[in-house]
């Protein structure tokens, strides 16, 4: 196979290639470096390639091996355990605690929104820690009542909360 011809057959394959080197190692620089490395085996392979019924084929398989070669490697592993170690590490981006703030204030819009005996409930069992009948005791209330009154707070606070994330009370 001379280089005209690997360069119309092998080379518009290589789009659809990077998209399953990306699907499988989620990331793009790792993608572009197995792009790489199947590309220099298929011109390594080039005056075999006739022998192949469906060269696309032979491409797809190896890049999967190719992509399944990086995930079981102790580099790869090494940069997952490294990643995992950031996201553990505590740090927050300024982008996402802007978001979480963002957030944590719309859900606090939406607990204010409710009824004030509904607000207590959610108060006592979800931020105090108290059980069912440590809030009957307290409020006089029945134990279902509590768990329906907590039920309906809850609901009434996500529809709150999605309705302003989805944009839809703006």
């Amino acid at each position: 196979m001379e280089l005209l011809e690997f360069k119309s057959k092998v080379l518009p394959l290589k789009d659809r290639l990077f998209r399953i080197a990306l699907g499988m190692l989620k990331s793009v620089e790792e993608a572009e470096d197995t792009l790489q490395d199947v590309m220099v085996k298929l011109w390594n392979k080039r005056e075999q390639l006739s022998i192949y019924s469906s060269i696309e084929a032979f491409a797809v398989t190896i890049t999967k091996n190719q992509c399944l070669d990086k995930l079981k490697s102790k580099k790869h592993k090494n940069q997952m355990d490294i990643q995992e170690m950031e996201l553990d590490s505590g740090f927050i981006s300024p982008y996402r605690s802007l978001e979480l703030s963002e957030s944590m204030q719309v859900m606090m819009n939406a607990f204010q929104g409710l009824p004030e005996q509904q607000r207590m409930l959610v108060v006592l069992r979800d931020v105090e820690g108290f059980t069912y009948e440590e809030i009957a005791e307290q409020t006089g209330l029945q134990v279902n009542n509590i768990r329906v009154g907590l039920s309906r707070a809850r609901k009434a606070a996500r529809a709150a909360y999605l309705k302003v994330s989805n944009y839809e009370g703006v």
